[in-house]
């Protein structure tokens, strides 16, 4: 083994047949690739986090979350390409940039709930020679069936149908999860595949074996993220926020007499509502001068100042007058006439449709959109950071019906 890095590789390709757009779809509101950056970064054991993609908002996502990105070729990002392809060509262009890999960590996005422990575990075994490959795996006692080619009956696999032994007189079998492999780095530049050497199975817990690649796959993982994941949370003393794209999903309906409307999301509503409970001083800030954004401000019973042509110098005006430094405030925002106010603040937030330039100036990007949840998700990570009595319910819970707000 050379002495390189540890270099976690994600192979994200824009296209899916089987579920469009996969890995930019969220689990439990965080997008799937967001959720394999995210694990690879907080492992220990792991230098660097590469993803190798073909489609710009998979790239800024990864960007925004702390990972390189390396343009993936178009002729390695159809169906018929390979994961192996991906990776030769991540460690190609990282080869020529004086990058080693001694250790290479290939994770699958479509693998949701990936914990960061047992990415440290494998590749160590691997970095201290207990074996050459060591992938993901649950321990599996089921009995398997193979179809008969005439399509008539069935036979047993794994087992003899006319002897089966108890659950506790058998010895396991191991299932591949597909959502990650530690190879060493050397091994796999020889073999050019992922099973090599010395080859061993990492057990992870049942809920990490999910995979997606079906739609219903992906609302089961949805499910059980609110069960599994933990609130990220983020340690302020005050919330400012934009309003259109925020609060909103950024469109605006126009009746023939020219009245607006907007829609706004009620889960939003409890988050603040939350807020205002613990005591978090909350702000709406907003460019926009049309009456919706006081009619919404004063429903959620939250100061507000709109119509401003210069938000960053009233941010500072109220973050002065209430006391509360700028390095100790998140403000949430998704376009560029918000970029001034996420310099000044201690932690700037970001949906994750926003301006790419939002999302690189962000310190965290939610999972919910503006207008689905945002807010709420803010709310609950704030909260997160308070005494456990002050938490509230996590943003990855489904939210009520939407509202509308009538200028």
């Amino acid at each position: 083994m050379s002495g390189g890095e540890v270099i976690a590789i994600i192979p994200a390709r824009g296209g899916s047949r089987g579920v469009p757009r996969k890995n930019v779809r969220p689990v439990g509101g965080v997008p799937l690739i967001v959720r394999a950056v995210s694990s690879a970064r907080a492992a220990h054991g792991i230098d660097r986090v590469v993803v190798t993609t073909d489609d710009d908002e998979i790239a800024a996502l990864s960007r925004a979350h702390g990972a390189e990105v390396i343009a993936r070729p178009a002729e390695l990002a159809g169906d018929t390409a390979s994961s192996e392809s991906a990776l030769d060509h991540a460690l190609e262009v990282l080869g020529a940039a004086g990058v080693d890999a001694s250790v290479v960590v290939f994770i699958q996005a479509t693998s949701p709930f990936i914990d960061p422990d047992d990415l440290d575990d494998a590749v160590a075994r691997v970095r201290s020679r207990a074996a050459d490959v060591v992938f993901s795996a649950v321990p599996s006692w089921g009995f398997l069936w193979r179809q008969a080619p005439d399509g008539v009956g069935v036979s047993g696999v794994n087992h003899d149908p006319a002897h089966r032994p108890r659950r506790q007189d058998r010895e396991p079998e191991y299932l591949e999860t597909g959502a990650f492999y530690v190879l060493d780095g050397d091994g796999y530049r020889a073999a050019r595949h992922r099973f090599f050497g010395a080859v061993a199975a990492g057990i992870v817990a049942e809920h990490a074996a999910i995979e997606i690649d079906t739609e219903e796959q992906l609302r089961h993982a949805d499910a059980l993220a609110a069960l599994v994941d933990p609130i990220a949370p983020i340690d302020v003393d005050a919330v400012v926020t934009d309003f259109d794209g925020v609060h909103t999903d950024d469109r605006v309906l126009v009746s023939e007499d020219g009245t607006e409307y907007v829609t706004v999301n009620r889960s939003d509503g409890m988050g603040v509502a939350a807020l205002t409970r613990a005591g978090v001083p909350l702000l709406i800030l907003s460019t926009e001068r049309n009456r919706v954004v006081a009619a919404r401000a004063r429903k959620l019973g939250v100061e507000v100042r709109h119509g401003l042509d210069d938000k960053a110098a009233a941010l500072v005006e109220w973050a002065k007058d209430a006391g509360i430094p700028l390095e100790r405030i998140a403000y949430l925002g998704n376009d560029v006439n918000d970029l001034a106010c996420l310099d000044l603040v201690g932690w700037p937030v970001a949906t994750p449709g926003a301006h790419p330039l939002v999302l690189a100036a962000a310190r965290t990007v939610l999972g919910r959109a503006g207008g689905d949840g945002a807010v709420r998700e803010l709310a609950d990570r704030v909260l997160a950071s308070l005494e456990p009595p002050t938490r509230v319910p996590a943003a990855s819970r489904p939210a009520p019906p939407r509202e509308d707000t009538r200028a």
